[in-house]
């Protein structure tokens, strides 16, 4: 394992210093010279005002927001967009992108042509990953193609170029202070062009299962690895992580309805890191602790995607500087826990802090009973608990564990009979009903074994290694809501040979099945990865020759299960409806059923293997609004099926 946090840090970001001098150059008095000759083939060409794209831009950010992750443990109602992003901060957007395009036009003498920005909306269609999300798009601004070429292409292609603007070799401190002073004031010339409305595919989820399709390296930010990811329903955010020359402070925010990257804004934002942690609440990602140059830190920030802007999180009553912890998302707090720090010799402890960020407070975590301090383990967040397991204290690796309840601030320990053995750098996933670790290494490995933990028995099952994967560290895990995708890592304990080969882990059948490595992405470790829902995207890393990388690919998959065919049975189940928080909840009841495990299936979809005893399932759908669910159980990987249950939530 490579550790290169005292590595010297970076200090002149060229593209940062450019964005700073476009803002701060001048007042935007107008986006348009009335005196200017308009040619375009569209009646509004000629009066497309500034508070015309406000009110488009608002459209767009109302897309993204209704697709943006407000997770299930939060039972507070989803907030509309205008308690999360002001009006001021809409206009910013648009001021933004139309400053870009005046810096081409003036200084570069490349003003945006019509053909450029009807490519650009063909690549959307060509490229796009979430066909249904770029549909909602365009049907939010009319489907009218010049007004998505001037307010949705025009925003991505003016990024683009600017950015590619900022990486000229040339000399930078000169180039910028010219656009400073070219940029007084802001006339965006219209193209003349008539535009037509792109084909988009017609693939439902935009891809075909079990193929990968590389990520777009225009605009990506600088390859790293150690970094953090997080999925946000829109979008992928990464941020921090290590380059050969030092922490970074940077990321960027990957969107697949466009395959475009946006980078995060370094104003604000927390001093540069790795080996730090990252959760989404809904609205914001966090990210806390790790270590650079100048030591650990006990730091942190939330990042706002809608608005590009940073918090700091408090440090009064933080959890001390550590960097090899976790952290989960309960869906009011972020629970952080363990790690190390080092004061000429390495610490470990177990405590940790849960971070409120509606309070902007930390609450510390009780140590009574709680497990011993390690690094390299893994933590899930299960409804109720959250759970760790595995890691090392630097002499021995764990096969223990313990159950964290918030509410009573208690600690249980996890059963140690029939546990995976003791291991560092595995990963682990949550389904709905079990915590499924697998891969690590520790007194022996890389290791392809490994076990399902579920709570309610305080039981452990062996995952199988028939056609497993081979051993790996430093690997990604996602759950598909029917299967787990592990990928990459180091196949050996010093990571001199990489991987880019996976498997797909079935908790039903206990089985694997490989993933594709056709058009994979290069062999790589220390990436992140993340599940839109449709599929795994896996971003940054190292090759086997250490150097770090700024692409990644998409790996479709099917999100949870295909539904069985049911077979007539005796199974019955029965449904209750209610709001809890504002939030449509289900409330499943069956019985007769004989297997241990039941499958449980909304709107066709797996979500849950939990359990057959004591027979009941609470689903929290997520949602406030009007909808309605099919649910049907079946007992695990089998086509015996209840009866279909319709349960509709009015307005």
């Amino acid at each position: 394992m490579k550790k290169q946090t005292d590595v010297a840090i970076e200090a002149q970001i060229v593209r940062g210093a450019f964005y700073l001098l476009l803002l701060v150059a001048g007042t935007v008095m107008a986006f348009f010279d009335p005196e200017a000759p308009t040619k375009v083939s569209h009646p509004a060409a000629a009066g497309l005002s500034f508070a015309e794209r406000v009110s488009y831009q608002r459209a767009i950010e109302e897309v993204y927001w209704r697709h943006r992750i407000w997770p299930k443990e939060n039972l507070n109602p989803k907030p509309s967009l205008d308690a999360v992003m002001s009006q001021v901060q809409i206009e910013k957007k648009v001021k933004d992108y139309l400053h870009n395009s005046q810096a081409l036009e003036d200084y570069l003498q490349r003003p945006i042509t019509g053909e450029q920005l009807q490519a650009e909306m063909d690549r959307m269609g060509r490229d796009t990953k979430q066909p249904e999300v770029l549909h909602e798009l365009f049907d939010a601004l009319g489907n009218d193609p010049f007004v998505i070429a001037e307010c949705l292409a025009r925003s991505v292609l003016s990024e683009r170029l600017i950015t590619s603007f900022a990486h000229e070799k040339r000399d930078g401190r000169l180039a910028l202070a010219e656009v400073g002073a070219n940029s007084q004031t802001w006339k965006i010339t219209l193209a003349n062009a008539t535009y037509k409305l792109p084909t988009i595919s017609d693939a439902a989820t935009g891809c075909t299962p079990d193929t990968w399709t590389a990520t777009s390296t225009t605009n990506a930010p600088d390859g790293r690895f150690s970094h953090t990811a997080v999925w946000t329903g829109t979008e992928m955010i990464i941020w921090g992580g290590l380059t050969r020359s030092g922490a970074l402070k940077t990321g960027g925010k990957y969107t697949p309805s466009t395959d475009s990257w946006t980078a995060t804004s370094t104003t604000d934002a927390p001093s540069q890191r790795d080996g730090h942690t990252a959760v989404w609440t809904g609205s914001e990602m966090i990210v806390w602790g790790g270590a650079n140059s100048s030591g650990f830190l006990n730091t942190g920030g939330r990042y706002n995607p809608s608005t590009d802007s940073w918090t700091a999180t408090s440090t009064t009553d933080a959890p001390s500087r550590r960097v090899g912890h976790t952290a989960v998302w309960t869906g009011s707090e972020m629970i952080v826990w363990s790690g190390f720090t080092f004061d000429g010799d390495f610490k470990y402890s177990n405590t940790g802090g849960r971070y409120n960020p509606s309070s902007d407070s930390w609450t510390a975590t009780s140590t009574t009973d709680a497990p011993g301090g390690r690094r390299g383990h893994t933590a899930v967040w299960t409804d109720s608990e959250m759970i760790v397991w595995g890691g090392t204290n630097g002499t021995d690796y764990f096969h223990t564990g313990g159950r964290y309840n918030p509410g009573t601030d208690s600690w249980t320990a996890t059963s140690t009979s029939n546990a995976p053995t003791g291991r560092q750098f595995h990963t682990a996933v949550w389904t709905g009903s079990e915590m499924i670790v697998w891969g690590g290494n520790g007194i022996g490995g890389p290791f392809d074994t490994g076990g399902r933990y579920n709570p309610t028995t305080d039981g452990w099952t062996a995952t199988s290694t028939t056609n497993a994967p081979t051993g790996r560290i430093l690997h990604t895990a996602v759950w598909t809501g029917s299967e787990m995708i592990v990928w990459g890592g180091c196949s050996d304990n010093d990571c001199l040979m990489v991987s880019n080969t996976g498997g797909r882990y079935n908790p039903g059948a206990d089985s694997w099945t490989a993933a594709s490595t056709t058009n994979a992405p290069t062999a790589r470790s220390a990436h992140t990865g993340v599940w839109t829902d449709s599929e795994m995207i896996v971003w940054g890393g190292e090759d086997a020759s250490f150097a770090p990388l700024n692409s990644g690919g998409r790996y479709c998959a099917q999100s949870g299960a295909s539904t069985p065919t049911p077979t007539p049975g005796p199974l019955q189940l029965r449904a209750q409806q209610q709001k809890v928080g504002g939030i449509n909840t289900v409330r499943l009841n069956w019985r007769y059923a004989t297997s241990p495990n039941i499958d449980i299936y909304r709107n066709n979809v797996l979500i849950a293997t939990q359990p057959n005893e004591p027979g009941v399932y609470t689903d929290s759908t997520g949602d406030t609004g009007q909808a309605q669910y099919r649910y049907m159980v079946c007992e695990a990987g089998t086509q015996t099926c209840s009866n279909e249950v319709l349960v509709r939530f009015p307005r």
